[in-house]
């Protein structure tokens, strides 16, 4: 596949902006190529535009090369850019299935790019069929939240596969769940699939969500473009160091990870139970999706009582339906204590 076809012709062309610290590489001692301030405050010179200490360190648990890693403000900011590199505005569409997550939306009306969505099936499995049948000449990019946001499910890896094999543009698969399932990641599948772009994220198993990182994994010719189009100075220093420390840590984040797996059963099992609610969805993610008899109502009342939950009655296939994040032991004793004693009038 070729990859530069793909891109937007202004894109192609265009040479990004060059800031100081891209110009240079190797050792000096005096720095007055910037224009920063020169007395020493720990924060007075400019991060490094490519993060490339925390590529490495990322690049080592991942099994990949830096060149196939994006470091972005969250990874809204991946999605966003995959819009401005591969879609022409006011022509070219891309396609989601619905429910999904919702920026793939926004970042679409925000760049004038028309989105078409695919229902799933009341399962809310993925069916490759009508995603494909709903592609024309001008689909640039499909994406596929797996574990989907907000049902809970990873997608079927073989529907998966042939939209892979047989879609002529850019796949996305966004992995910010992927910790808590069982299915193996997507990033293992780059050097098969010159056209997939693997979202991930800090923000979740990480436990890091107020730094505003994510990544995204692709062929080195896909991170070239990202890196072309980016603001020059995207994550600022706070955050690479800050991540490089996280990153020491994750035999502690993998205890997290069994926590929370462990907690979403007992969870799973105890609102089962509950006389009012109807389903709970299986879920490979860090939270449960389940339909209630009178979501409004149970959303309401746990928000007196001082706990936030997500009420998804309104999104497609979810009429009736909470979504709540799987806490801490002591959080969930007091969602289950609440709902326990949720009296409908």
């Amino acid at each position: 596949m070729n990859i530069e076809s793909l891109v937007r012709p202004n894109i192609r062309s265009m040479a990004p902006y060059s800031s100081a610290r891209s110009e240079f590489s190797g050792k000096a001692s005096v720095f007055l190529d910037a224009n920063e301030s020169p007395y020493d405050t720990g924060f007075n010179r400019y991060p490094d535009p490519l993060q490339k200490k925390l590529k490495v360190e990322i690049a080592n648990i991942k099994h990949l090369h830096p060149e196939q890693i994006f470091l972005g403000n969250g990874s809204d900011e991946a999605i966003d850019l995959l819009f401005r590199i591969f879609c022409v505005p006011g022509h070219d569409n891309v396609i989601a299935p619905d429910p999904t997550y919702g920026m793939y939306q926004v970042c679409a009306e925000i760049n004038d790019i028309e989105y078409r969505k695919i229902q799933l099936e009341e399962d809310f499995a993925l069916n490759a069929s009508k995603i494909l049948e709903s592609t024309d000449s001008d689909t640039k990019i499909i994406f596929l939240c797996s574990p989907n946001n907000p049902t809970g499910n990873s997608f079927d890896t073989d529907e998966m596969k042939r939209i892979l094999n047989v879609f002529q543009g850019i796949v996305v698969i966004d992995e910010a769940y992927i910790d808590f399932s069982s299915q193996e990641s997507w990033i293992n599948m780059l050097s098969i699939y010159p056209n997939l772009v693997v979202l991930q994220t800090f923000s979740k198993a990480w436990g890091q969500a107020s730094i505003r990182l994510g990544m995204a994994f692709a062929s080195p010719e896909v991170i070239h473009y990202f890196n072309n189009v980016k603001y020059p100075y995207n994550v600022n220093v706070l955050t690479q160091n800050h991540a490089l420390e996280v990153l020491q840590n994750k035999e502690n984040v993998k205890g997290q990870i069994l926590t929370i797996l462990d907690e979403r059963l007992r969870l799973s099992k105890n609102l089962a139970s509950l006389s009012y609610v109807m389903t709970v969805y299986p879920s490979d993610s860090n939270f449960l999706l389940l339909r209630v008899k009178d979501a409004d109502s149970v959303y309401r009342y746990l928000k007196e009582q001082g706990i936030i939950v997500r009420n998804r009655n309104t999104v497609s296939l979810c009429n009736g339906c909470l979504r709540i994040t799987v806490g801490t032991t002591a959080e969930n004793e007091m969602l289950l204590w609440a709902l326990n004693n949720f009296r409908k009038d």
